[in-house]
């Protein structure tokens, strides 16, 4: 039996503390919050009206089966503890040249039975012609990258693809160039393209594996949990204690303690003695790892490239607009997007607030969500993150925030969903608000920008391990299951 101290209780870490408690290891967790969950967050906002709850974070669930493998492997079922509603359509698609809406769904055939009749038979031939790649590259993804640890180039080069699998997943391409090759149809391309910033990656840069994303979405399907997306964090708490799982939360780790290339315990804030430990599993991001818990020049190097971060409006809406659980509404110029949200620095060009983004608005149709005759809007904007250099925004200018706030919702009412009247309360959360509740630096949603190569699991000292969405194998609610599983199988049962 090892003593393991796991730093973070986001939805990595404690999925990895079941997982290992379940195996027979001691297992303490130390989160620097007063609750667990981390980017999967949750807000109340009180009315006269009632109550309004809000996840702050993740809004869909995807892979379902991972989750239950999850439950299933800390000796419980998935159902006991959550209750999972089918979303259909998963996304409703608003293009900027008007037309019809294209909402997704879970049944491939459907799907290119809805695009046909929005957008032409060649359209929906063209998607499937895409789908049939995006299958081999998921199932190569699946079986090769997503459930092993992956330690660096070489280790995928390595990987047993045949060869129709390098074939479709393209090295050396992105996922921009993919869509320009299969689909003929705009609309299309600026559907796939959106599946870049799942992994808080530009489209223009991203591999084209990563359309192996939306296969994933598309195929699997979109889940809405009842009571909310934070309700997974509870059952995953509830595992652990069961299990035996000492949770500690407000408690700060500030140093790994690692000499002689192996891990032997953490430091806490305010606490003289060390906290002993055989393992340290880092669910933090892997920046802060190499920054500031075990300095790591080298490792560190290869983590300024960071994802986008988001800017987010919590509204409490009077009446009913009918809107999707989950709505995109698309810019004119997506490559304006990109280019407010990255920067180019290579040519003088800085981060700044997009003015015409892309915003997404989530409307949980859940009576515990928002008191009856109301809607509870979460509505996301992709942003640069917090920061002074050229590729970050100072959202922390007087102002800032505020204005921003204005034009997203005037974008909105210029796409035809004005409820500006209609607001009883309007929050702000900028990507320095997500920086400073959650460590997460800058407020970059995934860490290192999307690629097929995370920081790796498997830390620079013996013992050290790192889960969660800014290591392999990425972010997202499902990855960042599938990499505990991935640290919890190499450290292996106690007995």
């Amino acid at each position: 039996m090892a003593r393991i101290v796991v730093v973070g209780a986001g939805v990595g870490g404690l999925a990895t503390a079941a997982r290992l408690a379940a195996t027979g290891h001691q297992v303490t967790v130390f989160e620097r919050a007063d609750t667990v969950g981390g980017k999967l967050g949750r807000y109340v906002h009180d009315t006269p009206a009632g109550s309004f709850h809000f996840d702050t974070g993740p809004s869909l669930l995807t892979l379902p089966e991972v989750f239950h493998d999850l439950f299933e492997a800390t000796g419980a079922k998935l159902d006991e503890y959550l209750d999972l509603a089918p979303l259909d359509p998963i996304v409703r698609h608003v293009f900027p040249t008007g037309g019809p809406a294209l909402a997704s769904c879970a049944d491939p055939v459907e799907f290119a039975a809805r695009i046909g009749a929005a957008f032409g038979d060649r359209a929906a031939a063209d998607w499937q012609r895409l789908w049939r790649r995006a299958a081999r590259v998921w199932h190569a993804s699946s079986r090769d990258i997503l459930r092993r640890t992956v330690d660096s180039p070489r280790d995928l080069a390595s990987l047993a693809w045949r060869v129709g699998d390098l074939a479709a997943i393209a090295p050396g391409r992105t996922l921009r160039g993919l869509g320009r090759r299969h689909l003929s149809d705009p609309r299309l391309r600026m559907l796939l393209d959106r599946y870049a910033t799942y992994t808080g990656a530009d489209p223009r840069r991203a591999p084209a594996a990563m359309v192996a994303v939306p296969y994933a979405e598309l195929t699997f399907g979109g889940w809405y949990l009842r009571g909310g997306l934070g309700t997974l964090a509870d059952a995953l708490l509830t595992r652990c204690l069961d299990l035996g799982v000492v949770v500690r939360t407000g408690a700060t780790v500030t140093r790994i303690d690692a000499a002689g290339g192996r891990v032997h315990g953490v430091r806490l804030a305010g606490v003289t003695a060390p906290v002993p430990a055989d393992v340290v599993v880092a669910n933090v991001d892997a920046l802060t790892v190499y920054r500031d818990l075990l300095p790591h020049a080298r490792r560190l190097a290869g983590l300024a490239d960071r994802s986008l971060a988001g800017f987010v409006l919590l509204l409490g809406v009077s009446g009913s607009t009918g809107l999707a659980h989950h709505n995109v509404f698309f810019p004119r110029d997506y490559d304006a997007e990109f280019d407010a949200v990255f920067g180019d620095p290579g040519r003088g060009v800085r981060a700044r607030p997009a003015a015409d983004p892309t915003v997404f608005v989530t409307v949980a149709d859940d009576p515990m969500a928002r008191p009856a005759g109301h809607e509870a809007w979460f509505v996301l904007v992709n942003a640069a993150r917090q920061g002074t250099a050229a590729g970050a925004v100072d959202w922390r200018r007087p102002g800032l925030a505020d204005a921003y706030a204005d034009r997203i919702l005037a974008v909105l009412a210029e796409r035809g969903v004005d409820v500006r009247d209609r607001l009883l309360f309007r929050e702000v959360r900028t990507p320095a608000d997500l920086d400073a509740a959650t460590g997460a630096p800058g407020g970059s949603i995934y860490g290192t920008a999307g690629g097929l190569l995370r920081p790796a699991n498997r830390g620079p000292a013996h013992g050290l391990w790192l889960v969660g969405g800014s290591s392999h194998p990425g972010g997202g609610l499902p990855m960042v299951t599938l990499s505990a599983q991935i640290v919890a199988d190499e450290i292996g049962p106690a007995w």
